[in-house]
This record gives C-alpha cells, structure tokens and sequence, in this order.
C-alpha cells in the first residue's frame, strides 16, 4: 500500500500500533488532541523500543523511532495516508466524532481501522463520509507483543477495505481474525468475558480465592493457551481428537452451562472484596511496575515463540 499509516489517539494502544508499523518499515504519523501527550510521545515509545531491544526483538530503536513523526493537527496525518489506525477513548460519541472528521480527508482508496474494544463500528461509522472504507481493527494490548487483531467489516464496508485490511495486518507481523459480522465484544472479549464470569462467579459462591482462581490459569489452561486454542486442545485431549472429546465430555460441560443461566452484573459487594485481596496482593501504587513486568514477561514469551517458529 503506498503512502504513510496514520495514528489518531496517541496514548497506550496508539502508541503500540506506532512501534507495530515503524518496525515493520512503514512510515507513521500519529496525531492526539491532548498536548501534552503529543508532547511526551516519542519518548514513551522509545523506552518501550529500548525494552524490545534488551530482548532482541527489534534490532535498531534509533531507525524504528527516526519512522515515527508526531503532528500537530488532525489533517497533516490523514493526507497521503493509505491506512489510518484511530485508538481515540472508548465512547462512541467521540468515536463518531472523530470519525466524521477523519472521513472527509481521506485519500482515494485510504482505510480506516478502528482499536475499539467491542463497540461495533456500525455504531459510530454511519454519518462519515467514505464510510464503506471504515472497519474495526481491534488490537490485544500491547499490539507489538501480542499480535493478534481481530478484522470486523461494518454493514457497510466495502470488500476490498477488507482484504486490504487483513492483507496489511499480515505484513506488519500480525495476525489478523476476520469476524464475519459485528457481535458486541466481537471475538476476544466475548470469550474472555465468559471465563470472567465463571471466574467472579466461583470467587462469590466460595469456592477458591482470587489467587487460586488466577493460579488455574496462569499454571494450568494459559500454558496450553499461549501456543493452541480451545478447539485444538480437546482436539488434542481424547485419543479420537475433538468428536471423542465431546462424546466424554459434552454432557459434563452441558450440565455445567446449565447452572449459569441467570447472570448477574457484577455487585460492587463483590467487586470489593475481589479488589480488597487483589490489592493486598498488589498495592496500587504497584500496578505499573507490575504491567511493565507483564510487558517484559510477554518479551521474553515472544523472544521465545520467534525461536521455536
């Protein structure tokens, strides 16, 4: 695709689609309304670069960062784009804002991917100009560490703003996810958010603490996680592969859907006591440095997968 990646919104995902695109070659120009974040940018992002270095997952941070300029107004990052990556808060009014004003500056054949999380983007697309060319491209945080985006066309989008789309996720390293239609919470959260609820749920009724509840995962279902998925590990769990495994355990998992068949919001009782035995674990003026450890344990994961592939 000719031309430079745009980046509208400039903070922690904003700022991990930069590193994403710089390192694959690409040329960026990142925009935020605030200031002061504009301000700070290259140097949140160097550090990061710096970081990546230390475990040989990029091999210059001085180019990669030289590929990052920074601009001042909206329409210096949308001309001459061929693709514009906007991470702007997750509200869909400022969503739909930012979206009309993008729209008019488009280039011919320029693509609009959208980071929101799980808002459709039928929801904040549908006044803006070129709509046919806005889709979601949501990103697992930090995107440059974790590369899978799921890929969610609007009703209106065009076809080949798809294909294009999935085609550039592929060559800037990662790993695109076509939804075929918007669902709310798309792909990813909607399966996150039902182990959440059976995790708050076990936690409620009593059955293991919050750390135990983690443990069964960080030490048991996630080892398996961080390389198969569901379908390809009870694939690989019965001696016949996945109809075998369904026959076994297909009325065990039945009946344990059963049981769940009145959600709940989640009570601020609960979400109390949950917060009170994580900050016991975790003060909160620890959070950071503990996300900075998360970022380097996912370093050295993807050092590692990058070995093995």
């Amino acid at each position: 695709m000719a031309g430079h990646i745009g980046i509208v919104g400039a903070g922690l995902v904003g700022g991990g689609w930069s590193i994403v695109f710089a390192r694959a070659g690409e040329q960026v120009r990142v925009y935020d309304a605030a200031p002061t974040i504009r301000d700070e940018f290259k140097a949140v992002v160097g550090r990061q670069l710096d970081d990546l270095k230390s475990y040989d997952l990029v091999d210059d941070p001085a180019a990669i960062l030289a590929r990052i300029q920074v601009c001042g107004c909206l329409e210096d990052v949308i001309k001459g784009a061929c693709f514009v990556q906007e991470s702007v808060l997750e509200q869909t009014e400022v969503k739909a804002e930012i979206s009309n004003a993008i729209g008019p500056l488009l280039d011919d054949g320029a693509i609009v991917g959208s980071s929101t999380s799980g808002i459709p983007g039928s929801a904040f697309t549908e006044h803006a100009a070129n709509r046919e060319r806005f889709l979601v491209t949501h990103p697992v945080n930090p995107p440059y560490l974790v590369p899978v985006v799921e890929v969610v066309p609007t009703p209106w989008t065009a076809q080949d703003s798809v294909h294009a789309a999935l085609a550039l996720m592929t060559s800037v390293g990662q790993s695109p996810v076509l939804v075929r239609r918007e669902v709310e919470g798309f792909i990813l959260n909607r399966l996150q958010g039902a182990l959440l609820r059976e995790a708050w749920d076990l936690f409620e009724e009593g059955y293991a603490s919050a750390e135990d509840i983690d443990k069964t995962v960080s030490v048991g279902l996630g080892l398996r996680w961080s390389f198969m998925g569901p379908f390809e590990t009870i694939d690989l769990n019965a001696p016949g592969g996945v109809a075998d495994y369904a026959e076994r355990l297909g009325p065990l998992y039945h009946s344990i859907q059963k049981s769940r068949t009145d959600p709940k919001p989640w009570s601020a009782g609960l979400i109390g006591d949950v917060d009170k035995e994580r900050r016991a674990a975790l003060p909160t003026d620890k959070l950071a440095e503990r996300r900075n450890w998360r970022d380097r344990r996912l370093m050295a994961l993807a050092a590692h997968k990058a070995k093995q592939s």
